[in-house]
């Protein structure tokens, strides 16, 4: 089939077939089919759409466009979780091994960092020694033997999504519902997984910043995926305000192993991955109800066992065998530390979450281009949330930089994002609503 021809048929606003959209893929795989005609096609979708069955079509194509892993070796359920991105989401660092700890194989294939939002793969190569991007069989070994392994996407999983990804980033087509739930579920359908959750972010610091939108996002990758016959549930949670109160990529592995070692939890942070892991847990079938998913994760995480999981994932892909015990002595650190002080006394009444995460980018804790270096040991710390009760010249957070200068930059955009007020603000729910397939 001409790809000229499917292009015009979906910009006309007609419904491709399943053999239409396979061909258009096969040619994206094989590099037949031009940057400008794929650009030409997202666009047509982002502005045309996909039905469901549309959308199904194009991930169940993408994920066919490698190999498929097979877990059925495993003597457990195979499940994963999914997030749509936000700031001081390092929630994967203690889901995996918490719910690995509770019987479930968790292969976590994670993404890097995009925009103002941080990547876990970011995260976890701030720890020395640790392969993010391990061959198969190393892959397979740390999931049998530990019970998870969050890596990076190899090159043989979905490389359609990977070549079709890089050109919606250059043409402005991101921000598309199917486009979305196609790049995100073709490669988790290839993950072999036998259910997914997926987090969708929703608020200030999100890519969806509307509830309506997050909403429409949750149930299209929920229908797509049940429709491409992976198990899968979403809830939406907020994102008004950073998770962790971390941002970068040492600092909020930092703030996890603390987490998991009981040393110091935000609130928040531990409402989200105990709603997710109790979610992962009931759709993998090792909890009767949500009530005893959250009792099975909370009482692994106090007996110590996610944190054992842990540290055995991070070994057996070439870290610190003591890692957990001294993540001080393994972490890189900045060599400036410059508090954010409140210019007035008052309560934290609002967080413009994006120009946090920006604000890390700008340290060099993210990027602005697909090849830059990532700056491991930058980041802020110390956040406050929203709620909080600050004196005038207290710190709102703890900014870490290479320099004077950077820490200076940083340290002004963070105090332009906190918004003090007199009267403590009403708090917002983090786990708004949970999304499961119509019946």
């Amino acid at each position: 089939m001409l790809p000229q021809e499917i292009i015009r048929r979906k910009r006309d606003g007609h419904r491709l077939s399943a053999p239409e959209i396979a061909s258009f893929v096969d040619g994206l795989t094989a590099g037949s089919v031009t940057e400008g005609q794929v650009g030409a096609f997202a666009m047509a979708v982002f502005f045309n759409g996909m039905s469901r069955e549309e959308a199904v079509a194009l991930t169940i194509a993408m994920r066919d466009s490698g190999d498929v892993l097979d877990w059925s070796d495993l003597p457990g359920p195979v499940t994963d979780k999914h997030s749509t991105g936000g700031v001081g989401d390092n929630v994967s660092l203690m889901l995996a091994p918490i719910v690995a700890a509770c019987g479930a194989y968790v292969p976590m294939i994670s993404g890097r960092g995009l925009g103002h939002t941080g990547g876990t793969l970011d995260k976890m190569d701030a720890i020395p020694g640790y392969v993010s991007q391990p061959d198969l069989a190393l892959f397979r070994k740390t999931v049998l033997e530990t019970g998870c392994a969050i890596i990076g996407q190899t090159a043989d999983l979905a490389p359609a999504d990977r070549r079709f990804y890089a050109i919606r980033d250059v043409t402005g087509t991101v921000e598309s519902a199917p486009l979305i739930t196609a790049s995100i579920l073709s490669k988790k359908l290839a993950a072999g997984l036998g259910s997914l959750v997926l987090d969708v972010k929703v608020g200030n610091g999100a890519f969806m910043e509307k509830s309506r939108d997050a909403t429409a996002l949750a149930n299209s990758l929920v229908e797509v995926a049940n429709g491409a016959g992976l198990r899968a549930s979403a809830l939406v949670t907020g994102m008004n305000e950073p998770l962790a109160s971390a941002a970068g990529n040492a600092v909020e592995v930092r703030n996890a192993v603390d987490f998991l070692t009981g040393r110091f939890r935000d609130k928040r942070l531990e409402d989200v991955t105990l709603a997710l892991a109790a979610e992962m847990l009931q759709s993998a079938g090792l909890a009767a109800s949500n009530q005893d998913g959250i009792r099975r994760a909370a009482e692994t995480l106090a007996g110590g066992r996610a944190a054992a999981a842990f540290q055995r994932m991070v070994a057996a892909l070439g870290g610190p065998v003591d890692f957990v015990d001294r993540p001080e002595k393994y972490l890189p650190k900045a060599p400036v530390e410059l508090a954010v002080k409140a210019p007035e006394n008052g309560f934290v009444t609002g967080i413009a979450t994006r120009d946090i995460g920006l604000a890390v980018v700008g340290l060099g804790g993210g990027r602005t281009r697909p090849d830059d270096r990532i700056d491991h040991a930058v980041g802020i710390t110390r956040l406050l949330p929203v709620g909080a009760e600050v004196p005038s010249g207290e710190a709102l957070a703890l900014v870490h930089a290479r320099t004077m200068a950077d820490a200076e930059a940083a340290a002004a955009a963070v105090l332009a994002a906190y918004t003090i007020g007199a009267s403590k603000p009403a708090a917002e729910k983090t786990v708004m609503r949970r999304i499961l397939p119509r019946r």
